[in-house]
C-alpha cells in the first residue's frame, strides 16, 4: 500500500507539472513565433540554448542551475538582494528548472506549427488594421489551440518524469521538493519494490494517457 510520503511526492509531481505547464504556456507561443520566423543573427543561438536539454545530462543542467542560483551564483546574489532567497532546495526552484528542461518539448513542435502557418494571419490582421501582436494573439493563438494544447500535454508528461534536473536543484526533502520519480528512487535503493511498483506504475499510466491525448490532438498531424 502507498504511504503518505508516496502520496505526498506523487501531488507534488502533478503540482510542479501544472506550474511548470502554466509557464510554459505563457512563454512558448512567442518564443515559438519568433523561432519560426526571426531573421536575427542571434535566432541559432537562442535555438540551440532552447535545445540544450535534448542532449545534455540532466545532472550537468542541475548541477549548473545550482551553482548560477545558489548564493555565490548571478542569479542568487539578484536573489538574495531582492530578499527572495535563494532558488536551489525550493519549490521555486524546481519550476524555474523545470520550466528550462522541458522548454524544447513545447518550444520546438509549436515553432514546427508556425512555420506551417506562415506569416499570412498577421497579413489578415493588417487588412483590420490589427497590430502584428494583437493578430498573434486573436488569430494564430486560436487557430493553432490544439497544437498548443498537445505542446503543453507533452510538456506537463515530461515534467513529471524529470529526475537529474530535480535531484540537483532540488534534493530530496519531504514535502517540498521530493517528488516521484526521486520517492521511486528511494523505495528501490530501500528494496521496497512493492511501494516502487505503485509509484512507478501511476506515472506510466498517467505518462500513456498524456501521450493518447498528444496523439488525439494532432500534434504529428500536418492540419494547416
Amino acid at each position: 500500500m502507498p504511504s503518505l510520503d508516496d502520496w505526498s511526492s506523487l501531488l507534488l509531481s502533478l503540482k510542479l507539472g501544472c506550474t511548470v505547464t502554466f509557464v510554459l504556456i505563457l512563454i512558448s507561443p512567442p518564443l515559438s513565433w519568433w523561432l519560426a520566423h526571426s531573421h536575427s543573427r542571434l535566432k541559432p543561438l537562442i535555438s540551440a540554448v532552447t535545445a540544450l536539454p535534448l542532449v545534455l545530462p540532466p545532472t550537468i543542467l542541475g548541477f549548473y542551475f545550482l551553482l548560477l542560483t545558489g548564493p555565490n551564483g548571478t542569479v542568487g546574489h539578484l536573489t538574495l538582494a531582492l530578499g527572495l532567497g535563494t532558488l536551489p532546495f525550493t519549490f521555486p526552484g524546481l519550476v524555474v528548472a523545470s520550466v528550462f528542461y522541458s522548454l524544447p518539448f513545447v518550444v520546438q513542435p509549436l515553432t514546427n506549427v508556425f512555420e506551417r502557418v506562415g506569416h499570412w494571419p498577421l497579413e489578415v490582421g493588417a487588412t483590420l488594421r490589427a497590430s502584428p501582436l494583437k493578430a498573434f494573439f486573436t488569430i494564430v493563438i486560436p487557430m493553432t489551440v490544439p497544437d498548443l494544447m498537445a505542446a503543453s500535454l507533452l510538456g506537463f508528461a515530461h515534467t513529471l518524469g524529470e529526475f537529474g534536473v530535480v535531484l540537483m536543484m532540488g534534493g530530496n526533502i519531504p514535502g517540498e521538493t521530493r517528488v516521484a520519480s526521486i520517492q521511486i528512487y528511494n523505495h528501490v535503493e530501500a528494496l521496497e519494490y512493492g511501494q516502487a511498483h505503485w509509484l512507478s506504475g501511476t506515472l506510466l499510466t498517467l505518462s500513456l494517457i498524456l501521450l493518447v491525448l498528444v496523439q488525439k490532438y494532432g500534434l504529428s498531424r500536418k492540419r494547416i
